[in-house]
């Protein structure tokens, strides 16, 4: 796990540059890179969303693209289009965005479900098939969208199936009074972003996370995933539960945290950290238990408390 650690921390000490007070959530983007999954980060604006990302990007050395979401935005303003060669008399197919390394998705909320819906082979399939052609889209690939919780005027709320595609959904929120303060220092000349370099290799990212692969889970602790998100699913404040790839979502991230902070096995704590960001925005609140302000992430946090670990203890 030592090549993890390693490419890590220099990862997180060239984005605290530019982004203070962010250590856990960038923490959450490297466990969501070496699973080669997708994140949502859903908060106001001006907390940092889409500078965390664009110093993500800049420290890995990789192609970054954004991609500002508007209703009137087409499928193949993401996928890209075939055009006519005059000269050579033949269609010539001109990559959109999604052909980059790290894709921002900025406000995903305000395509429609049309565009939304093109994203989800290039996350899932990590493909893009365009006129019948299918392409392949280069390693490492992460999409990181972005939304506001807080004004929905003209929005289109993804489906579940879309939130499903996202291995962690998670929240900035605001800084300290003591980041922002540091935050207002580094600030007040040149943007920090405008002179940070890559600090590793980008591509060796998807090699690195094979070695997650072999991080350790006990049968107690992968049981105590599986009881979880089996609870979710006769929870009655929820009309939907956390899908089969919410376990393995949960499984996945609690391996790769266990590599970023240099250990090769899983610790309960690990999926006890993990388990709101991975299954809450796979569940569905009934609507009656919403009226009484239930949230998905307050349950998760209940049946956390409920769910015993050791398998002895069920029905104690």
């Amino acid at each position: 796990m030592d090549a993890i650690l390693a490419f890590a921390r220099q990862i997180i000490a060239n984005v605290e540059k530019v982004i203070i007070g962010r250590r856990e959530a960038i923490e959450l983007l490297l466990t969501a890179l070496l699973c080669e999954g997708h994140v949502l980060i859903e908060d106001v604006p001006g907390v940092g969303k889409t500078m965390l990302a664009r110093a993500l990007a800049v420290s890995l050395g990789v192609n970054f693209r954004r991609l500002q979401c508007t209703p009137d935005l087409l499928p193949n303003d993401v996928t890209g289009v075939s055009v006519f060669n005059q000269q050579t008399g033949r269609f010539e197919f001109i990559p959109g965005p999604a052909f980059a390394n790290v894709l921002l998705a900025d406000e995903i909320n305000r395509a429609t479900p049309r565009t939304q819906s093109a994203l989800l082979e290039c996350m899932g399939e990590r493909q893009i098939t365009v006129d019948g052609v299918t392409r392949p889209l280069s390693r490492p690939f992460i999409v990181l969208a972005t939304q506001n919780p807080v004004e929905y005027e003209g929005t289109f709320p993804l489906p579940e199936a879309q939130l499903d595609r996202f291995l962690i959904k998670l929240n900035l929120g605001y800084l300290d009074p003591t980041a922002e303060s540091q935050m207002l220092l580094n600030l007040r000349q040149q943007h920090p972003i405008e002179t940070i370099e890559p600090v590793v290799a980008g591509d060796e990212a998807p090699k690195l996370a094979r070695l997650t692969w072999d991080v350790h889970v006990d049968d107690t602790v992968r049981d105590y995933i599986v009881r979880l998100v089996n609870a979710t699913r006769t929870q009655p404040d929820l009309l939907l539960g956390a899908s089969p790839r919410g376990s393995l979502a949960l499984y996945k991230t609690s391996q790769a945290w266990a590599a970023l902070h240099g250990r090769d096995y899983v610790l309960p704590d690990d999926v006890k950290l993990l388990a709101p960001l991975t299954l809450a925005h796979r569940c569905l609140v009934h609507p009656e238990s919403a009226l009484r302000g239930r949230t998905a992430a307050r349950i998760i946090a209940d049946l956390l408390n409920q769910t015993p670990l050791d398998i002895g203890k069920v029905g104690a």
